[in-house]
């Protein structure tokens, strides 16, 4: 796929997001790199980007919001171009609670990060998108789904709704040349997960066939490829990206 627009990672500040920006911007993409409160972080993965030879800029907004999403974009598409690439990182806290204290609140407060900013960010791109006759739209999506975490509900609910999304959107819009896919991660450490030691992990790595834990660099080439021209006939999927951790 000719880059003809540019790339916008939400929640891009620091951890997945801050890797994916990084790499979009090394294979020659533009890239928005979206924050919400973490100016400073935002700022360091510009900087980053520029000094490496590449082209990116901050922007701040809540993609929660239905004002802020689409003054956002118009800002992206007069500094960076039309957004041609959405990568929809960013999430919010993931609290754990026993079935029976889980509320309706929990339940919204999860789909807000998972369908409502997805649907605000492909409303504000889309109009662009067609105009170029292409895009690429990347869901974040994680393999707690597969793996039915007890105390999860609220966050695995949400991002079942989350593969339906994509699912129904790969088939309308495809006739646009616009591919729609979710990268499901296993567990990634980052920066929100704290200090992560072996002995932490061990458990889980004692499951996970490839014998460690992944890297935000994997999940991020997972991600290039899929924005790159390689992956131009895969819409609808659901590539996991977990070393084999959920193999049925």
């Amino acid at each position: 796929m000719t880059i003809a627009g540019s790339a916008l990672v939400t929640g891009a500040s620091r951890g997945l997001g801050a890797q994916i920006a990084r790499r979009l911007a090394g294979d020659g993409w533009p890239v928005a790199v979206n924050y919400h409160s973490d100016e400073a972080g935002a700022a360091g993965v510009v900087a980053g980007i520029v000094a490496a030879g590449g082209r990116a800029a901050a922007f701040q907004a809540d993609v929660t919001d239905e004002t802020a999403v689409p003054a956002m974009v118009a800002e992206i598409e007069a500094q960076l171009g039309p957004v041609q690439t959405v990568v929809a990182n960013a999430t919010g806290p993931q609290p754990l609670a026993p079935a029976e204290e889980v509320t309706w609140q929990d339940h919204l407060n999860q789909l807000v990060f998972f369908v409502k900013s997805p649907t605000l960010l492909l409303r504000a791109t889309l109009p662009g998108m067609r105009r170029l006759g292409t895009g690429r739209i990347v869901h974040i999506g994680s393999d707690s789904f597969e793996r039915a975490l007890p105390g999860a509900s609220a966050y695995n609910a949400a991002k079942g709704a989350q593969i339906g999304l994509a699912r129904t959107w790969a088939r309308e819009l495809g006739r646009h040349g616009i591919t729609v896919n979710v990268v499901a991660p296993g567990w990634i450490p980052v920066e929100r997960h704290g200090v992560v030691t072996a002995e932490d992990s061990a458990g889980y790595v004692r499951d996970v066939p490839l014998g460690r834990m992944g890297t935000p660099q994997e999940i991020a080439d997972v991600v290039a490829f899929v924005a790159s021209d390689a992956a131009r006939f895969i819409t609808g999927e659901r590539i996991t990206v977990n070393g084999g951790h959920t193999i049925d």
